[in-house]
């Protein structure tokens, strides 16, 4: 039988958490308000967590997402709003012993001339470099996965002149682990980074009385992606009710949306 090795590989975003022979440890998200012409310095600290060297490599890549889960990582330029030709790393590659921290430098050269005010954004790839060793003693297929990391780099240009726009896309109860999960995908058609929270106020058909009021954890969305804010509503017995749906941003900025909801009891 053919021996396969299957490589699989897991992306670490700001919203997932999972184990790993490194980890970062200042953040994964870098936002910058930037201006014309100016340059501006950072570093991505890693440490190496395994009892053994680990070899990393460190690269740009452009990339967005949707509300249902999807993400798209592309070469540099290939998105319109990319700051990835901004970016310079000082290094590619790197060789952590056991235990060992480090940092990698990079530095953002604003160009003098910017069409557009808004936010512009890439993401830098931090990933081992696995050496992939089949088994001789065992047919079949082989399976290495390797977890990298998406630091996000986004650079906020006249900030002044750019808003988010924040729209509804969807709202819908799923049951998760015996949980009812409320939904709720909200897009950003605006030209600004901003990091809201999804709220929502239930009140009761019958007589408009309040039953209660639950917030989102606030995740941040990029212009023109979309985001599915997730809500524990568990604790509201089965009904139909009117509700108010609220995102709010780190600004104060509000968009409300009416909605009838239907919690069932299944």
């Amino acid at each position: 039988m053919t021996k396969r090795i299957l490589l699989f590989i897991i992306i670490i975003l700001p919203c997932c958490f999972l184990q790993a022979n490194i980890v970062i440890l200042n953040g994964l998200t870098h936002n910058y308000k930037v201006e014309n012409g100016k340059v501006y310095k950072g570093k991505i600290t890693i440490e190496n967590t395994d009892n053994k060297p680990q070899n990393i490599k460190i690269f740009l890549q452009d990339f967005t997402y949707q509300a249902d889960g999807s993400i798209h990582y592309t070469t540099p330029q290939t998105n319109i709003k990319t700051n990835a030709n901004w970016i310079r790393l000082n290094t590619n590659l790197i060789t952590l012993k056991a235990k060992e921290k480090t940092e990698v430098y990079y530095e953002i050269t604003v160009p003098e001339q910017i069409k557009e005010s808004g936010s512009y954004w890439s993401v830098i790839i931090v990933e081992p470099v696995e050496e992939i060793k089949p088994n001789e003693n065992k047919e079949g297929v082989n399976i290495t996965s390797v977890v990298r990391y998406a630091i996000q780099v986004i650079t906020d240009y006249d900030a002044e002149n750019a808003k988010p726009n924040l729209k509804f896309e969807s709202v819908k109860i799923d049951k998760e682990n015996g949980k009812q999960i409320l939904k709720i995908a909200i897009a950003n058609n605006g030209n600004l980074y901003c990091k809201p929270t999804a709220s929502i106020e239930i009140y009761s058909r019958k007589n408009g009385q309040k039953i209660g009021s639950f917030t989102s954890h606030a995740m941040g969305v990029l212009p023109q992606t979309s985001k599915s804010f997730q809500i524990d509503i568990s604790k509201i017995p089965p009904d139909k009710y009117k509700a108010v749906i609220i995102a709010t941003d780190e600004d104060e900025n509000a968009f409300a949306l009416n909605v009838e909801l239907e919690v069932k009891n299944d």
